[in-house]
C-alpha cells in the first residue's frame, strides 16, 4: 500500500493536468505517507482477496479509499473543526503547513481519490468502476462520513439518544469501513449475497472501531495514540461511552467481534486475516 500511496502521489502531471504544484504535492504526501495503519485499504485487499482477487488494481481502488480517509484527517484537524495540533505522534498538516495548504490539500486528496478509482485497471468492467465510485462518494458525502461529521458537531453539549449517537458514527467512522468491505466484494465478482454478507462485516466493525476509538480518547494517553485525547468529553460530544459507560461499552464491543466472526464463519480459514482484523478493531491500544 506504501509503494502504491508513493507512486501515485508524484509531482509529474498527467493527461488533462497541466502542472501539479510541488507544496501541495508535498503537503497531500506528508498527509497521505505519514504513517497510519492502512486499515481501509487492507480491508478492501483482504476482502478482494478473499473472492480471489490479488492483483495491482485493487491495490488502487484500495488507494482510493485511503485518499479519501487522509483528506478527511487533515480537514478534520483544522481549528474550525477539532482544531488538533498533533496527528499520528507529528504535527497535523495545517501546522506543518499553513491552514490554506492544508485546506487544498484536503480537497486534492478528495478528488484524486475519484481519478483513482476510475483506473482501467481497477476493474474491466467500466460498470463497476462507475459503481465504485459512486458508492465511494455516498459513503464520503453528506450521507456518509460527511454528513456524520456535521451530526457530531451538531452533538457537541446536547444530549443524544443512543440511536443518534449510533447513527452519527456508523455514518463518521462506519460508512468508509462499510464501503472498504463492500467495496473488495464487488472488485473480485463476488454474488451479491456474498456482497450484503461483507457489507454486514464491515457496518460491524465500523461500530467496533469508533467504539474502541472512544475508549481510547477515555482511557488511552497521547503518547499511545500519538493525538490528544479526553478531547470528547472536554467538547461535550454525544458517545456511547459518555451514555453507556465504559464496562457496558466494553461488553458491547465483544459482542460485535463474536457477531463479526460469526458472518465470516462460512469462509472457513481463507477469512483468518479478516477476523484478526477484527480482533485487532475492538482490542487496540492506539
Amino acid at each position: 500500500m506504501e509503494t502504491v500511496l508513493e507512486g501515485l502521489l508524484t509531482t509529474v502531471a498527467v493527461d488533462g493536468e497541466t502542472t501539479r504544484p510541488a507544496r501541495l504535492v508535498e503537503a497531500m504526501r506528508y498527509a497521505a505517507l505519514g504513517g497510519g495503519k492502512r486499515l481501509r485499504p487492507v480491508l478492501v485487499m483482504e476482502t478482494a482477496a478473499l473472492f480471489g482477487r490479488t492483483d495491482d488494481g485493487v491495490c488502487i481502488a484500495a488507494a482510493a479509499l485511503e485518499f479519501i480517509h487522509c483528506y478527511s484527517l487533515v480537514h478534520d484537524d483544522l481549528p474550525a473543526m477539532d482544531d488538533d495540533d498533533m496527528r499520528r505522534g507529528r504535527p497535523t498538516v495545517h501546522k506543518a503547513f499553513d491552514e490554506a495548504t492544508a485546506i487544498l490539500a484536503g480537497d486534492s486528496l478528495l478528488t484524486f481519490a475519484f481519478d483513482a478509482i476510475a483506473h482501467d485497471s481497477v476493474h474491466v468492467d467500466p460498470l463497476v468502476r462507475l459503481r465504485l465510485s459512486r458508492e465511494l462518494a455516498r459513503a464520503a458525502g453528506m450521507g456518509g462520513m460527511a454528513g456524520g461529521q456535521m451530526l457530531d458537531l451538531e452533538s457537541e453539549g446536547r444530549e443524544r439518544s443512543e440511536q443518534d449517537i449510533r447513527t452519527l458514527q456508523a455514518m463518521k467512522t462506519g460508512a468508509l469501513l462499510r464501503y472498504a468491505c463492500r467495496a473488495g466484494a464487488i472488485l473480485a465478482d463476488a454474488s451479491e449475497q456474498d456482497i450484503d454478507r461483507l457489507t454486514r462485516f464491515g457496518e460491524i466493525i465500523g461500530l467496533a472501531f469508533q467504539l474502541a476509538d472512544d475508549l481510547l480518547d477515555v482511557e488511552a494517553t497521547p503518547e499511545m495514540t500519538g493525538k490528544a485525547t479526553g478531547k470528547d468529553a472536554e467538547a461535550g460530544k454525544a458517545t456511547l461511552v459518555g451514555l453507556l459507560g465504559v464496562e457496558a461499552t466494553r461488553t458491547e464491543i465483544s459482542r460485535l467481534l463474536a457477531e463479526a466472526q460469526e458472518i465470516l464463519s462460512p469462509f472457513g480459514e481463507k477469512a483468518e486475516t479478516l477476523s484478526a482484523i477484527a480482533a485487532f478493531i475492538a482490542h487496540r491500544d492506539h
